[in-house]
Order: structure tokens, then C-alpha cells, then sequence
């Protein structure tokens, strides 16, 4: 099986990743999330993040990182370099790092992205690093949910649940 080189070098180290970020001369946007059982709802929303800037950096939580986010048993189903090369394959993102914190705050800071995206299921106050991104001439954008596009639904669909 034959890897395609330009899809694993999106995979970055936390160091690789400033580095890129402070080389981009662009609008960099940051986003980040568990990204387990990649769906359409994922997909639209990072395009969605994409076109807010010239380039697309996000950060995917470890293993341990998910579980402490309490998603539900057994979670996250697939493991973090798994779900980061899927991520990394979609044509709207430029470049994936796995975070191992609780929060992607200190990462934020690292970066200093020019743009800050989150869900729809989330608002301005409960975003992580939102206040230091406008602090620092930053704006945080919110991108509405797909409906009945979640790692959830999709489970219970799976289940036959629903």
C-alpha cells in the first residue's frame, strides 16, 4: 500500500506546527476537536472553518485528552494518529497536530491564530482561548451544527438505536 506523501506531511509536531504557523503569512484559522467517526457534519464544518482564512491548522485531542471530555463509554472509538490522518486528508485542512491537555488554551497561545472556530454548540463565553485571540486582534467564529450530523446519531444509527 502506498502512502500519499502530501497528506502525511498536513501531520505536524506542536514545534512543526508554530513553526508553520509563524512562517504562514496568511489569516491562519484554528480549530480543534475529538473528530471521532469523521462525518459530513465534520466535513462541512471544517470547510465552513477553511474558508474564514488562507489556511486551516487542527488540533485533534489524544486518547487521553478525549476521555477526560467524558464523550460516553468507550470513547473515543478510533485512536488519535487514525483520526488525525483522516482529518489531515480532507482537502480544507492544511495541517493536523494531536494535543494532549485538557484544553487546547495553551496551544491557542503558541499559535496565536488570526481566527478562533468552535461549533454552533458552543457560545462566545465557553470557548477556550477565545478572550486571548481577540486580546491579541483575533476573532472567534461560530459555525452552526449540521443537523442530525454527529458522532452520536451516527452510533445510534450504527446501534439501530434511532
Amino acid at each position: 500500500m502506498t502512502r500519499y506523501a502530501g497528506t502525511l506531511a498536513k501531520l505536524v509536531t506542536v514545534p512543526d506546527a508554530i513553526e508553520w504557523r509563524r512562517a504562514h503569512r496568511g489569516t491562519v484559522v484554528f480549530t480543534n476537536g475529538v473528530f471521532d467517526l469523521l462525518h459530513t457534519g465534520h466535513v462541512e464544518y471544517l470547510e465552513a472553518a477553511r474558508a474564514a482564512g488562507s489556511a486551516l491548522l487542527v488540533a485533534v485531542n489524544t486518547d487521553a485528552s478525549a476521555r477526560s471530555l467524558d464523550k460516553g463509554s468507550g470513547r473515543p472509538y478510533v485512536p488519535a494518529a487514525d483520526r488525525a490522518r483522516l482529518v489531515a486528508g480532507l482537502a480544507a485542512v492544511d495541517r493536523v497536530v494531536l494535543f494532549s491537555e485538557p484544553t487546547p488554551l495553551a496551544l491557542i497561545q503558541a499559535l496565536s491564530p488570526d481566527v478562533l472556530v468552535k461549533g454552533g454548540d458552543y457560545i462566545r463565553e465557553t470557548v477556550v482561548g477565545a478572550d486571548w485571540v481577540e486580546s491579541h486582534g483575533g476573532t472567534v467564529l461560530l459555525i452552526p451544527l449540521v443537523p442530525g450530523q454527529s458522532t452520536t446519531s451516527l452510533v445510534e444509527r450504527i446501534r439501530g438505536s434511532s
